[in-house]
């Protein structure tokens, strides 16, 4: 049974359709951003604890887990379902990590695809043994508290990008991206005219072009 805690608030979450997402699975990020008009990236400064895990594509369950404390992330535990992507904002603490290896092992056991932090994470050794992608600003052994408040399923600010659950995440080597729900549909229908723009660009640049086609007189 998931119980109420007083020091949280937490917000029903409504996800796409699971048919929908696994079509973006693959997709390379810069495509994905370039359906955007450009942006949809989180900032650069935040990359794999893991340097070898980093891809997954899945639904973002929010956590507002504040400054040294985690009761947040671990109440979310309850919430996961197969195919999320716990997305805890810190505001940008990093004096001490926001999780560890235990309860991305506990989140991966239920069905979690990935991990997003604008804090920081530790226990390397056990989060290679995990597996689970867990992208941070940063590693450090120090640990947090678990007292609240924070919030579930309510929007969040990561590193200066606003992230609500339901959007869609999607991580490669350049980067996260985030997909707000409601432009799900608009980047799936732009998405073969792009695959086949950057298919006709990278043969253009196999046969040997210098120049790009909009420089060509």
């Amino acid at each position: 049974m998931i119980e109420e805690v007083p020091n949280l608030q937490i917000q029903a979450l409504h996800r796409p359709d699971a048919t929908l997402v696994a079509q973006l699975r693959g997709t390379p990020t810069g495509f994905l951003v370039d359906a955007m008009g450009g942006t949809g990236a989180l900032d650069y400064r935040i990359h794999p604890a893991i340097a070898e895990q980093y891809a997954f594509c899945g639904v973002a369950l929010t956590c507002h887990a504040g400054p040294a404390d985690n009761l947040a992330l671990v109440h979310a535990l309850q919430h996961v379902e197969a195919g999320d992507v716990l997305i805890v904002g810190t505001d940008g603490f990093t004096g001490c990590a926001v999780t560890g290896d235990l309860v991305l092992g506990m989140a991966k056991n239920s069905g979690a695809v990935g991990f997003v932090t604008d804090g920081c994470v530790r226990d390397l050794v056990g989060l290679k043994s995990v597996g689970l992608p867990a992208w941070s600003m940063g590693v450090t052994p120090n640990s947090p508290h678990r007292n609240g408040p924070g919030t579930i399923g309510m929007p969040v600010n990561i590193a200066g990008h606003v992230v609500c659950s339901g959007d869609i995440v999607v991580a490669d080597l350049d980067g996260v991206v985030i997909i707000p729900k409601e432009m799900l549909a608009s980047v799936l229908a732009k998405l073969p005219g792009i695959r086949a723009a950057e298919a006709a660009a990278d043969e253009s640049v196999r046969q040997g072009a210098r120049l790009p086609g909009f420089l060509k007189t």
